[in-house]
């Protein structure tokens, strides 16, 4: 089935292209690598601007997991995170020391914070079952959409994850209900799932959206390197003198 895809990909694409391309690829050893554009003239491929193309490549390919370079914009790299996403592929960002991004945390106490973080959030999960009982019940009444949101966040080495949340909204309108649990931080206690398969952490590092890594310069991609954190305020805060400075 692979084989049959890479045919019909050949016989679609243009060696003009028909755009000006928003990156580059570049295969490594069972990694893809998406990096901005450079000098190198590639061939057009419109599964990098279609979304259920991009995934059925990358559902079907040897792709072990992709590494997208943050500097081909936002709006992009959540492109390449839904793709991903949808393909069951891992994603990665990276920068200019792109392999410092892939580094494990060498830290010799690792395994003992992890065992931690596991059991608190278990306990806590426990504790608080009632009280995200109720907080659904009064989603489902007073909203029809979806209970459950998901923002992408940057963890460990990088790798993108989603970020579970309560939905607050209606129809890009925050309810009433919302705006109470958004004044105690109510509606992210389904990140407690997230600190249990590892994504996040209560006690090592602090926690970065996907929206503010991209924008970090270089320098500050080191920070990437660590796992987020959940903090006793939960929303996220980034610090100004790490963020480029677009002006």
């Amino acid at each position: 089935m692979t084989s049959s895809l890479v045919r019909t990909l050949q016989t679609t694409y243009s060696e003009t292209p028909q755009s000006t391309p928003y990156c580059t690829l570049q295969w490594r050893r069972g990694q893809l690598l998406v990096k901005s554009p450079d000098k190198l003239q590639q061939p057009y491929l419109p599964a990098l601007e279609n979304k259920q193309l991009l995934i059925d490549c990358l559902k079907y390919s040897p792709v072990n997991l992709v590494s997208v370079d943050p500097k081909i914009g936002e709006t992009w790299v959540k492109f390449w995170a839904d793709a991903c996403k949808e393909a069951h592929k891992p994603m990665f960002l990276y920068g200019s020391s792109e392999n410092l991004l892939f580094k494990q945390n060498s830290q010799p106490w690792g395994w003992f914070l992890r065992i931690i973080d596991w059991i608190a959030a278990l306990v806590m999960l426990l504790l608080l079952t009632p009280v995200m009982v109720i907080l659904l019940v009064l989603l489902q009444i007073t909203s029809s959409e979806s209970l459950f949101s998901g923002e992408w966040y940057v963890g460990e080495r990088g790798k993108l994850f989603r970020a579970i949340k309560f939905s607050t909204t209606t129809k890009r309108k925050i309810t009433p209900l919302g705006r109470w649990m958004r004044q105690y931080g109510l509606e992210n206690l389904p990140q407690l799932f997230n600190v249990l398969r590892g994504d996040m952490s209560f006690i090592e590092s602090r926690c970065w959206t996907l929206e503010a890594a991209v924008r970090l310069s270089a320098e500050a991609q080191l920070q990437l390197n660590q796992l987020p954190v959940i903090t006793s305020s939960w929303p996220v805060q980034t610090e100004s003198n790490l963020i480029i400075n677009n002006s």
